[in-house]
C-alpha cells in the first residue's frame, strides 16, 4: 500500500491545525480529549484559549473544578474535562509530571483508555501505535474491505493486523499516519458519504474497487436507527439585582454539572420521562420577553426568557438552593443558555 499521497495530502491541507503546532505530550493529551465527540471546528476555537489558562500539566492538576469548567465552556460533554483533570492529577502526583512511554503503563493511569494511550504513543511520541477511533475504524475497514461487524470486534481485528505488522509496516511517521487517516475519515471517507474520486488512497481501497464503500463497516443487523429527537420548551426565569442574577448550581447527575443556571422550568416536552427541570406551575401567567434555540444530546430546545421580581419568584417555590452571582465576572461559570440570555437582555435594555 502506497501511503505517500495520503501523508502529503494531509500535511498540505491540515498541518495548520493548532494542536499540530508546538508539539508536546500535554498538548496532544488536551487535544485528543477535546476532539472526542466534538468537531474540529469547535476545538479550533477553544484549544489555544484553554492552554493559555492552563499552560502546563501542573497548572491543570492544581485547578479547581470551577476554573476548569469555565475554561471548558463551549466544548460540551463536561465529563471529559473532569476526566482530563483526573489524568493530569495522576501524572503530576504519581509520575512526577512525566508521561510513561509505553502503552501498558499509560493505560494504568486513571482516565486513560486504549484509544488515548495509543494516541499519546502514536501521535504524541511518534512511535508505532494506531489510535483506532471511529474514523480510523471506518477508513481501514474500507481499505481492506473487512466484513467484521462495526465495534469492538472490528477494532480488535484492526489492532491485531497492525500489531502483527500485516498493515502499515512501511517506514514512516506514525504521527503523520494516524493524523492522515483521521483527516481522511473526517473529510472524504465519512460514514454516510464517500467522496472516493477525491481520496488519495482510492487506488489501494478494496471497498472502492468493489463499489461498496458505504456498506463498510458492516452494522449488526439493519443499520441502527437515529436516536429519537425530542422537542423541549424551557422557561428561563431571570431575577436581577443591579449587576447580579439569581442562579443555582447544577447537580452531579444533571446536565452541565457544576455550572450555574438561572431557575428553569419545563413548559412542554415530547419526552414525558424528562426529570432535569420542574414543570412550570399551571395557571401562572407567562409573558416571555424573547426566545432562542439551543440543543443538548437528543433535545431541540426552545428557551423562553422571563424577567421576574423576587416576590413573584418566591411564589413559584423553586426547590433548588439559589444564590446571587455577578453578571460582570468571567469566573461566574454560567451555563451557555444563561450567557446567551444575559447578552440579549443587556442589548435590549
Amino acid at each position: 500500500m502506497s501511503l505517500k499521497n495520503l501523508l502529503t495530502w494531509s500535511k498540505t491541507e491540515f498541518s495548520q491545525l493548532p494542536w499540530r503546532q508546538n508539539r508536546s505530550l500535554y498538548r496532544t493529551l488536551v487535544s485528543e480529549i477535546m476532539l472526542q465527540q466534538t468537531t474540529v471546528g469547535t476545538v479550533k476555537n477553544h484549544f489555544e484559549r484553554f492552554l493559555v489558562r492552563f499552560p502546563t500539566l501542573k497548572s491543570l492538576a492544581a485547578a479547581s473544578e470551577e476554573e476548569l469548567l469555565v475554561a471548558w465552556k463551549g466544548l460540551g460533554y463536561y465529563r471529559r474535562a473532569r476526566n482530563l483533570k483526573k489524568i493530569a492529577e495522576a501524572l503530576a502526583n504519581d509520575h512526577g509530571g512525566e508521561f510513561p512511554h509505553d502503552l501498558g503503563a499509560l493505560m494504568e493511569i486513571p482516565g486513560i483508555g486504549p484509544y488515548t494511550a495509543n494516541a499519546l504513543v502514536g501521535i504524541g511520541m511518534d512511535k508505532r501505535a494506531l489510535a483506532v477511533d471511529a474514523n480510523l475504524e471506518r477508513v481501514i475497514a474500507r481499505l481492506l474491505n473487512l466484513k467484521t461487524e462495526k465495534g469492538p470486534k472490528l477494532q480488535k481485528e484492526i489492532q491485531t493486523l497492525f500489531v502483527n505488522k500485516k498493515i502499515f509496516n512501511e517506514k514512516l511517521s506514525f504521527r503523520e499516519l494516524n493524523e492522515a487517516l483521521m483527516d481522511l475519515g473526517r473529510t472524504y471517507c465519512q460514514a454516510r458519504k464517500a467522496s472516493c474520486e477525491l481520496c488519495p488512497l482510492k487506488k489501494d481501497c478494496l471497498a472502492f474497487k468493489e463499489g461498496t464503500p458505504l456498506s463498510i463497516p458492516m452494522m449488526k443487523g439493519e443499520e441502527k436507527k437515529k436516536a429519537t429527537e425530542h422537542e423541549l420548551h424551557l422557561l428561563r426565569v431571570f431575577v436581577m439585582k443591579k449587576d447580579k442574577v439569581l442562579v443555582y448550581q447544577k447537580g452531579e447527575k444533571e446536565w452541565l454539572s457544576g455550572q450555574y443556571e438561572v431557575p428553569t422550568f419545563i413548559l412542554s416536552t415530547t419526552d414525558k420521562t424528562l426529570k432535569q427541570y420542574p414543570s412550570f406551575p399551571k395557571g401562572t401567567k407567562v409573558d416571555p420577553l424573547f426566545s432562542f434555540k439551543t440543543g443538548i444530546t437528543k433535545y431541540k430546545i426552545q428557551n423562553s426568557v422571563l424577567l421576574m421580581g423576587e416576590k413573584e419568584f418566591k411564589a413559584l417555590a423553586f426547590a433548588n438552593k439559589s444564590e446571587w452571582r455577578s453578571t460582570e465576572s468571567a469566573e461566574s461559570n454560567f451555563s451557555t443558555a444563561t450567557l446567551k440570555a444575559l447578552a440579549k437582555l443587556n442589548t435590549s435594555r
